[in-house]
């Protein structure tokens, strides 16, 4: 046995999602699916909004960037587990898992960022609509953007520096099928109680602080449009409808993943394929295609090219 300082683990196995190989089959058609669909859906958005010079205002900047985001997200953990599930033998070596937990940190904490700069933006256009332009200009779109992103980084790079020294020198089998923080810190020789706290606290002040932020937000649009606004209450009132429950849908699995975590298996499993698979598919067709001007938009491109 080498020194306990030194990873001498080189691979990892994953568990998968069930132990039925006939149930991994049948599932290998509906994600194979579902991977294309949130792949084609999130680039065509982006795409649309990049060569339409009618979106090329702040809001959709950011929906680009949502969409953008969930594309990356996405296409971190689904191809591999896709894949997975025709193998046996499910593994990745040390390294792929450590660049999984990166990435998954990188684009969900950017994620989380943004969703709170989007808040802003339809906070200061609905509450403030004749100093948007002024308030929301192109260069502070695209610094919140990058702020964002930076966030995210500082974040990842904080979790993975976190974990990256520990020895694994034991048992390597993950009960899931990506690496996740709280399923890698078991597999360590040494007793992480004391690092899975700072862990968690880490990644739970960003969630806490983003989510805290959107409930103003949110709550502050709600009471102006309440009490302010008559004409085109209902418009802000959809758009508010259909953030809150994007904000809903990225939120509530990860505090019941990493904030509140349930002991179940099954559960987890669940919560993890929703928030990795389900999530980035339904965030365009509720955040993007829900819009009007993009809709008349697609309908438009469509008739173009029949």
């Amino acid at each position: 046995m080498e020194d306990s300082n030194h990873t001498v683990v080189s691979q990892f196995i994953f568990q998968g999602l069930c132990t039925s190989r006939e149930l991994e089959i049948f599932l290998l058609l509906p994600f194979s699916t579902l991977y294309l669909m949130t792949v084609v859906g999130n680039l065509f958005v982006v795409i649309l909004i990049i060569t339409d010079h009618h979106f090329h205002s702040p809001m959709y900047y950011l929906l680009a960037n949502l969409s953008f985001i969930d594309f990356c997200l996405t296409s971190v953990n689904t191809p591999k587990m896709t894949i997975d599930l025709l193998k046996e033998n499910k593994t990745i070596s040390f390294e792929g898992c450590m660049s999984q937990i990166l990435c998954v940190h990188l684009f969900a904490g950017s994620e989380m960022v943004l969703l709170v700069t989007m808040a802003y933006d339809r906070c200061v256009a609905i509450c403030r609509p004749l100093h948007y332009s002024t308030i929301m200009d192109r260069q502070k779109c695209i610094w919140l953007v990058v702020i964002s992103w930076i966030i995210g980084f500082v974040h990842a790079i904080n979790q993975i520096l976190l974990i990256l020294d520990l020895p694994f020198c034991g048992p390597r089998v993950i009960d899931s099928f990506f690496c996740d923080i709280p399923l890698v810190m078991k597999l360590a020789c040494v007793n992480t109680d004391n690092l899975e706290i700072l862990i968690n606290a880490e990644s739970g002040l960003l969630g806490i602080i983003c989510f805290i932020l959107l409930l103003i937000s949110y709550t502050y649009i709600l009471l102006t449009v309440k009490f302010h606004s008559k004409d085109g209450s209902s418009k802000a009132l959809s758009t508010c409808t259909s953030h809150i429950i994007v904000v809903l849908l990225y939120f509530v699995p990860i505090i019941f993943i990493y904030l509140w975590p349930v002991y179940i298996t099954w559960v987890n499993k669940f919560l993890t394929v929703f928030y990795s698979v389900i999530t980035p598919l339904l965030n365009p067709a509720i955040y993007t295609l829900r819009n009007k001007d993009i809709k008349n938009a697609v309908k438009k491109l469509i008739n173009h090219m029949l």
